[in-house]
């Protein structure tokens, strides 16, 4: 069955990037000595190792293999109006998504296995979909090496030990934003709220088995309660506490923020005229409440 959506020709990655996205890319691109870092050191070490270990492991999804996944990679990219990465599929046990794109590489998708089994083929188009959000808005270009920042401090003497501590808050931070721009892109390709959102719950608290009994209305209804105890000074702090060091915002919070989008303006006129940049409405009312 296709999926296919009306295409949004002439999309432009910031007539959808979240407000707090651009913010965040703004502050990590401030910090002096870090793109000669990211780019010239760490870069071609996460080409070698990143890169040839992942394609070494992993299905190539195309025409003749896993051909429905290879259909909905196409449908998402023609509808978000980007060039098809590669897509791969890895045999892994814990539910998870994630795109590479280094300097002179064949930029690619790869979906875990146990992903692919959780999900509708609607919601795996979602998770695809969120992946081209990264390569939409250059994320992954940035992202992948300025990881290995703090992943490698160790293998980089006195200077990458130093920056890495000095910027880890600030690049989580920065990474957590970034998600919320790429469930936009999610929603964009599925143009459903409510696909978008069960992904999230499915990640949040699903199993191949326990997947068809989960109530997403119970679980929308979950996320505004954590939003509302999230405002006391109590709620904030834990809150605080409990996102520091993640590199994706809370699954309620995500799907907190679809649904406020989803009911935007913004987000219809998008759908009505893509080319066209329009402003945001959180940013023309003084910005997103942060997590």
């Amino acid at each position: 069955m296709s999926l296919f959506k009306s295409p949004l020709i002439g999309l432009k990655a910031d007539s959808f990037r979240h407000p707090l996205d651009l913010e965040a890319t703004t502050s990590l691109k401030q910090i002096p000595g870090l793109d000669m870092l990211v780019r010239n050191l760490l870069g071609p070490m996460a080409e070698q190792v990143f890169y040839v270990e992942n394609i070494a492991s992993s299905v190539l999804v195309g025409e003749k293999q896993l051909p429905d996944l290879h259909k909905l990679l196409l449908e998402a990219c023609t509808t978000l109006d980007i060039e098809p990465p590669q897509l791969y599929v890895r045999q892994h046990p814990a539910p998870n998504a994630y795109t590479f794109a280094m300097r002179g590489k064949q930029p690619f998708v790869v979906l875990h296995t146990s992903l692919i089994d959780l999900l509708t083929p609607e919601e795996v188009q979602a998770v695809i979909a969120h992946e081209l959000g990264h390569l939409k808005c250059d994320h992954s270009v940035y992202l992948t090496p300025v990881n290995l920042l703090v992943l490698a401090a160790s293998a980089v003497p006195n200077i990458g030990a130093v920056v890495a501590q000095a910027i880890q808050a600030q690049l989580l931070e920065w990474v957590r934003c970034a998600e919320f721009t790429c469930d936009r892109a999610a929603l964009l390709a599925t143009q459903n709220p409510r696909v978008v959102m069960s992904v999230l719950m499915k990640l949040a608290g699903g199993s191949p088995t326990l997947a068809p009994q989960l109530n997403l209305d119970a679980f929308i209804a979950q996320a505004r309660a954590y939003d509302d105890i999230s405002k006391t000074e109590i709620g904030e702090m834990v809150k605080a506490a409990r996102t520091a060091q993640l590199t994706h915002p809370v699954p309620v919070l995500r799907a907190k923020e679809i649904d406020l989008w989803a009911s935007s303006q913004e987000y219809q006129l998008l759908l009505q005229n893509p080319g066209q940049k329009h402003i945001s409405e959180a940013t023309a009312k003084g910005g997103w409440r942060n997590w």
